[in-house]
């Protein structure tokens, strides 16, 4: 059994999601541990990121991997993550270091995206420090949907959110 206080190098191993049509990309910072397990984004189950996205598209919450993903690209919606390889502690994004980034240009060099979006301040930092010198892309930092962030409840993401991401203007 891994000792939970260690660090692990952890390989990003998910493809990003998107496609042609994808006009907003939301940026996380490294899959969870339940991510990782779940072999998909977002995998834990208290993370609110499904809820959240599936009541800004006015959908009903999808189970499968590929009723995610179909939510996604019906919505043009991309998602990754910052981080392509990085030493951490569990899940614990305060614990990142050594990073890799992914490259950015995989999705902007294939998809027509208007807007980038991080899902937390920690992606926000790490799409600054690593992705921003060499894309040029401005990001929009969005609070948390991760357990982790419990100053925000699923209402309040949602107003937050909202406010930022209007699927109506895409």
């Amino acid at each position: 059994m891994k000792n939970a206080s260690e660090y692990h190098t952890i390989e990003h191993n998910f493809e990003p999601v998107f496609n042609a049509q994808s006009q907003i990309l939301i940026l996380g910072s490294l899959p969870s541990v339940k991510s990782r397990e779940n072999n998909f984004y977002y995998g834990h189950p208290q993370n609110r990121f499904w809820k959240l996205i599936a009541t800004l598209c006015q959908a009903g919450v999808p189970q499968t991997i590929e009723e995610k993903k179909k939510l996604l690209y019906d919505h043009k919606i991309a998602i990754w993550d910052v981080i392509a390889k990085c030493d951490i502690i569990g899940s614990s994004d305060s614990t990142i270091k050594n990073v890799v980034p992914n490259d950015m240009q995989i999705i902007l060099d294939h998809a027509p995206i208007k807007r980038i979006y991080a899902n937390g301040g920690k992606a926000y930092e790490l799409y600054m420090n690593y992705c921003y010198p060499y894309c040029k892309r401005e990001i929009i930092k969005l609070p948390s949907t991760s357990p982790a962030n419990a100053a925000f409840s699923l209402e309040k993401l949602l107003m937050v959110w909202s406010d930022a991401i209007s699927l109506k203007r895409i």
